[in-house]
């Protein structure tokens, strides 16, 4: 399981506070760039930091949480928000007013797989159902040697252990679209939505890494989280998931089957992932838990009190889109190639 490393998503595009960004041809060398939000996005940040730090431009990245991304990218303390979910609807016209009466866009940069990362020792191949997932969760399944579970796993020797459920604390982008996945998937089992997690089975912790490390350190425990934290712990397993034709492995070809299937609720440069389609999808041998991470942009700049970010914007984005190689993928994400790449391309291209 641990061989997934080169599938957690499809780009990071942000890095952390103060390293640098890359300026293209365009201009923008000596810019400076201010981002904010999924911490989902964390892991292709040394990687994009070194190449924009050959370049002279500078990036501030804090990775709060999506929904205080949004928030300053909409106050102006941010340049673009990182986030696992799109703007809400009582978001749209701040976010116009912020964006000098352009429209926001959204461009879905990063896609990573979500996994059910689980700490159970002598136990490193796991399968689970999509009911027995949502069951978990809920706390309807509390020991791992439950029936339901044994079914699945036969031949695999289950501990009598009780289930640790670790949750995001924090307000999350992934805790969002794990919760429409589990509704989706799972719709006579789970029944809730949202970005705060139900507190009522578990216990939380605080972004990613923190629930990543959580079950690192707890015997027993589970989780959901991005596919490359759950791999930079090594007491952390990843459960393969029956969907509804088999236990499907979290790898590059699994998920890039999901994603030559994703389709958008909005048209345009503006591109908002029809995440119920996704979620909702049994295709053989597709891992359809993708969490679509965007980078909410102002499609024009010109209105804004700092017209010059576009520039810095799209030099730091083309270079990005530039640098899905082995490297990337090397840090635990899918290099985004193909129809999808164009897309993005044809989007940063635009920005004014």
């Amino acid at each position: 399981m641990k061989n997934f490393k080169r599938s957690a998503a499809v780009l990071g595009v942000v890095a952390t506070a103060s390293v640098a960004l890359a300026a293209c041809s365009e201009g923008g060398e000596g810019g400076e760039l201010i981002g904010e939000g999924a911490s989902s996005q964390q892991n292709a940040m040394d990687y994009f930091g070194t190449k924009f730090s050959e370049t002279g431009s500078s990036l501030a990245y804090n990775a709060s949480g999506s929904g205080s991304g949004r928030q300053n990218f909409i106050g102006g303390q941010a340049d673009f928000a990182g986030s696992d979910s799109p703007l809400k609807d009582d978001q749209i016209d701040p976010a116009k007013d912020r964006c000098g009466g352009a429209d926001a866009w959204h461009l879905p940069f990063v896609i990573g797989p979500v996994a059910i990362g689980y700490n159970i020792d002598g136990v490193d191949n796991l399968n689970l159902s999509v009911e027995n997932v949502a069951k978990i969760f809920k706390g309807e399944i509390t020991n791992w040697n439950d029936p339901a579970i044994a079914e699945e796993n036969e031949g695999t020797e289950l501990p009598d252990q009780d289930i640790t459920v670790v949750y995001r604390s924090d307000e999350s982008g992934t805790s969002d679209n794990f919760q429409k996945f589990l509704k989706a998937a799972a719709p006579d089992i789970w029944e809730t939505d949202g970005q705060q997690f139900p507190t009522a089975v578990g216990s939380g912790a605080n972004g990613s890494n923190g629930v990543a490390t959580e079950v690192n350190n707890t015997a027993g425990a589970i989780t959901y989280v991005e596919a490359g934290f759950a791999h930079q712990n090594d007491n952390v397993e990843v459960a393969n998931i029956d969907f509804g034709h088999g236990p499907v492995e979290l790898g590059n070809e699994s998920v890039t089957k999901a994603l030559d299937n994703l389709t958008f609720e909005t048209e345009g440069n503006d591109m908002v992932v029809d995440s119920d389609a996704l979620f909702a999808m049994d295709t053989e041998g597709a891992y359809p838990l993708v969490l679509t991470t965007y980078e909410i942009v102002c499609s024009d700049y010109s209105g804004t009190d700092k017209p010059e970010t576009a520039e810095t914007l799209k030099s730091f984005l083309n270079l990005a889109l530039d640098h899905q190689d082995d490297e990337l993928a090397d840090r635990g994400y899918i290099p985004v190639t193909g129809e999808h790449a164009d897309r993005l391309k044809t989007a940063v291209d635009a920005i004014q």
